[in-house]
């Protein structure tokens, strides 16, 4: 039966491909070449194939700007809700404020319920102690600035900047997040769900953990509506640091100081042979002995050399991925090293099959070669949103 098939098959490719005699006629004479079978189904066959690779990536290319304008858009929604939350919110103060005629036990139970809410703001911003762009966003309002103004006036600017410190922890941590997610998936990558799943709030350890807004406030001793914003920036918060832990591991720098790309993934002309072939990293051109450096923390898995590649050093960044630096002059790391993001790990050469200096750079997932230039524009994307 296979073998019926297998006959048709052949007849159909005979029928549809003959063999054909192409002459060349030059001057008085006259060059006879032969088109087989095999050649011209080959020929075919590498045509479509370039053809549907050059399709996919065009639509990969076309696709990616929609992503990500929908990805700000998100973003720019968030900004608009956690706003008319800092409105309302400022709408009670206000509200609040305009009962403190009553002397001094009013101003007392209005200063008690800040210090309470600045306890809790204390305990949030505590979380984003490092983390880029936060120190500018949630900095405190100057005290030097309320000497001038009533207690009354001082108390109520005190409490204004709460909120706009809450509301800029909510935006930051939101935005923060999207803008992660948004970079495994310029990478190819779907992201780990362990920070939501982990459940809910998670700020200042075991005793201030809850899902319920209303149990938070009583734990936190501050309103309820100012409990669930909290709480909301804790679990965005929880996904952040889950996010950054989960791309530290990523290879998402550049192996070299000023990466100037030249052969990339995929089909190409082999400058050795002349024929189509397939390409599984991305060249980098430099000088001789240019610095080449690791793109994610890992360890040494294997340094020597491979056939066609020269000089190799292979670092296992754990989760499944693996980085290959090849055609290296000169190696500086040893087999079971651990090395950090940056770290240098030889410099640039042209051994092995190479037509000049330069570096031949890989990434692997779970043994699978993959295009080192998603994971380039994700960490381009990382830093520039930074």
């Amino acid at each position: 039966m296979i073998r019926d098939r297998l006959q048709a098959l052949r007849a159909s490719i005979v029928r549809h491909f003959p063999e054909r005699d192409v002459y060349l006629r030059s001057g008085s004479q006259t060059r006879a070449f032969v088109l087989t079978t095999r050649l011209q189904a080959t020929v075919v066959a590498t045509a479509s194939a370039a053809a549907v690779w050059l399709v996919v990536a065009t639509g990969a290319l076309v696709l990616q700007p929609f992503v990500q304008r929908a990805d700000e858009t998100a973003a720019a929604k968030a900004e608009r809700y956690y706003g008319r939350l800092i409105a309302d919110r400022q709408a009670r103060l206000d509200a609040a404020m305009a009962q403190l005629s009553g002397g001094t036990g009013g101003v007392r139970g209005v200063a008690d319920e800040i210090a309470r809410r600045h306890a809790a703001l204390a305990m949030l911003l505590t979380e984003l102690k490092g983390a880029p762009g936060a120190a500018g966003a949630m900095a405190p309002i100057s005290f030097a600035s309320l000497k001038a103004r009533t207690p009354q006036a001082q108390i109520q600017a005190v409490a204004a900047d709460q909120d706009r410190m809450i509301g800029a922890a909510e935006v930051y941590a939101k935005s923060r997040a999207d803008r992660l997610r948004m970079a495994f998936r310029l990478a190819g990558i779907e992201p780990s769900a362990a920070g939501r799943a982990a459940g809910g709030a998670g700020l200042g350890g075991p005793l201030i953990e809850a899902k319920d807004p209303a149990a938070l406030a009583a734990v936190l001793d501050v309103d309820t509506g100012f409990a669930a914003r909290i709480q909301h920036a804790a679990t965005d918060l929880t996904d952040v640091h889950t996010l950054s832990q989960e791309a530290e591991k990523l290879p998402l720098a550049t192996p070299v100081d000023t990466p100037v790309r030249t052969s990339s993934f995929g089909a190409r002309v082999d400058p050795f042979t002349h024929r189509g072939a397939f390409h599984p990293g991305q060249d980098f051109a430099g000088s001789f002995m240019t610095p080449i450096h690791a793109t994610a923390p890992g360890v040494v898995s294997f340094t020597g050399q491979r056939t066609g590649y020269g000089n190799v050093v292979e670092i296992d960044h754990g989760g499944g991925f693996k980085t290959r630096y090849a055609h290296l002059q000169a190696i500086s790391v040893a087999m079971g090293q651990k090395v950090g993001i940056g770290q240098r790990v030889g410099g640039m050469g042209s051994t092995g099959r190479s037509t000049g200096v330069h570096l031949h750079y890989e990434v692997w997932d779970h043994g699978r070669v993959q295009d080192p230039t998603r994971f380039l524009k994700a960490g381009d994307y990382v830093q520039q949103n930074n």
